[in-house]
């Protein structure tokens, strides 16, 4: 890697209150270290280590709204009530004072199982009571449910700029709750919140997010996750043509989304290479030519194995960035997401940056196991 290109990763950006020292942002990624909910000490001390090692920002793990069964796991923390929010503050300080910013991403799990078979007492909810085709699990959302979540994510979204966060980030990928309501797979929805169409099954994310930019007003900025793929379907895609594409994302910016964060399990691959070809740009890329806005792209960056194989106790060895920086080159999108490199090695960016390359970590399974 070439220093000039290089120090592409290391421009700031600025974005209404946004201002950013590089492109690079710690991925949210679920570690299950907060017993009852509640973020302790070393949950500061862990997303304060990535602050000290670079990170521009850090997004936090999916912290869950004031929802009953709004999570899939125990451990997984919660965004509202006293000794969370208490938790949270004490976090975002020591980010702080080590020189970062930092956004909490806000979840709902909806009708997705865990993998520790942990059951929440209140009965699961989603758009129809599927997990996906075929799969039902709990019960369909009535509209004062959904009039319930929709407050509560901006609840959320405002008690995170009292706390001090930077941004906030709202959750609609992967197959959780809010995008449960965009596939056609889990939403059988005969209302408003349902339809034939792509456009018409975001009715509810758009709601989300204009409740939460009246919440947190104009200049606080508001990033939304997004994705293709499923847990429940890995080869999903919700949108097959950049049409498609655009019907779904520019209502969502038009909504008050600010950022889109562009979920791919593997960067480097083209999103309509039928259109661009192979090297053609990516999700955050067409994200970005459709709607104008900026977005950030995640997908197994810095390692040679992509994240499914890697949990699964698949050995990822460190790799060059040389495809990143190409991509960063030609302006295809803005910021850039690092998850597993950054649990494997929170000084990740700073030897980057140094050209320490050599020294980088691999990543294995047994990093999830600490909060290192």
């Amino acid at each position: 890697m070439s220093k000039p290109a290089l120090d592409l990763l290391f421009r700031p950006f600025q974005y209404k209150s946004l201002t950013l020292p590089n492109r690079i942002v710690m991925a949210p990624m679920t570690r299950n270290f907060s017993p009852d909910g509640i973020p302790g000490a070393d949950v500061a001390a862990y997303y304060q280590r990535r602050a000290e090692g670079g990170a521009g920002l850090i997004l936090s793990e999916g912290t869950v709204i004031d929802r009953p069964a709004s999570r899939n796991e125990p451990r997984v923390p919660f965004f509202h009530g006293a000794a969370a929010l208490a938790g949270w503050q004490a976090v975002i300080q020591a980010v702080h004072a080590a020189g970062g910013r930092m956004g909490p991403q806000l979840w709902h799990t909806g009708a997705t199982r865990g993998s520790s078979g942990w059951q929440a007492e209140a009965p699961v909810e989603s758009p129809s009571g599927l997990n996906g085709p075929n799969d039902p699990n709990g019960a369909a959302m009535s509209d004062e449910d959904i009039a319930d979540t929709i407050a509560a994510f901006a609840r959320a979204a405002a008690d995170a700029q009292r706390l001090g966060f930077d941004v906030a980030e709202i959750h609609a990928a992967h197959g959780y709750l809010i995008d449960q309501f965009f596939w056609h797979g889990s939403n059988q929805r005969n209302d408003r919140y349902g339809g034939a169409s792509l456009r018409e099954r975001s009715r509810f994310a758009a709601e989300v997010l204009s409740a939460v930019r009246q919440a947190v007003g104009p200049d606080f900025p508001i990033l939304l996750r997004l994705s293709q793929w499923k847990q429940q379907d890995y080869t999903c895609k919700l949108a097959s043509t950049p049409n498609e594409m655009a019907d779904w994302l520019q209502p969502l910016v038009d909504a008050g989304a600010d950022i889109l964060h562009c979920s791919q399990r593997r960067f480097w691959e083209a999103e309509f290479p039928e259109i661009d070809g192979e090297q053609g740009l990516n999700f955050a890329g067409w994200a970005k030519k459709l709607t104008g806005a900026p977005t950030i792209s995640v997908g197994s960056v810095g390692l040679s194995g992509e994240f499914l194989a890697a949990f699964k106790g698949e050995r990822s060895h460190a790799v060059g960035l040389d495809d990143l920086l190409r991509r960063l080159e030609r302006d295809e999108f803005d910021l850039i997401a690092v998850g597993r490199a950054l649990l494997a090695d929170p000084q990740w960016i700073n030897k980057v940056r140094a050209g320490q390359t050599g020294d980088l970590h691999d990543f294995d399974r047994s990093v999830l196991g600490t909060l290192y």
